[in-house]
């Protein structure tokens, strides 16, 4: 027996979604088409779709890496100076500090992030002078 079996009340694996069902459909919006939202948990993700020639502009994550996988469609990862063909099956790794853009091809662009979970805001008194 495992202590999953044998704890009472502890956490067990479950199927969370299908990924292809929420994509299959070519009139599902743009944005994020699932979330990890169980509590508890320590990391987050997300199902995000790009629609076609869309993008996600050039920016930064200082704190945390991203893990990418895409899912369906195809596409370019940036920066600019060193684009990057993304297609279904493309894990990427995109360090804490670097710069990515995405720009979606034709058929669009869906891919799952996962990284830490962000600590939530918390309100501190003010340190004393």
């Amino acid at each position: 027996m495992t202590d999953a079996e044998t704890t009472p009340g502890a956490p067990l694996p479950r199927v969370l979604c299908n990924v292809e069902s929420l994509i299959s459909d070519d009139s599902t919006p743009a944005g994020a088409l699932w979330r990890l939202a169980e509590s508890g948990r320590q990391l987050d993700a997300n199902l995000i779709r790009i629609p076609p020639r869309g993008r996600i502009d050039a920016h930064t994550e200082p704190d945390l890496d991203v893990l990418l996988l895409v899912v369906a469609g195809d596409g370019i990862l940036g920066p600019a100076a060193d684009p990057q063909p993304l297609a279904p099956g493309s894990l990427v790794w995109l360090p804490h500090g670097s710069e990515r853009s995405l720009v979606a091809g034709s058929s669009g662009l869906s891919y799952v992030t996962v990284h830490r979970r962000r600590p939530g805001m918390r309100i501190r008194t003010r340190p004393s002078t």
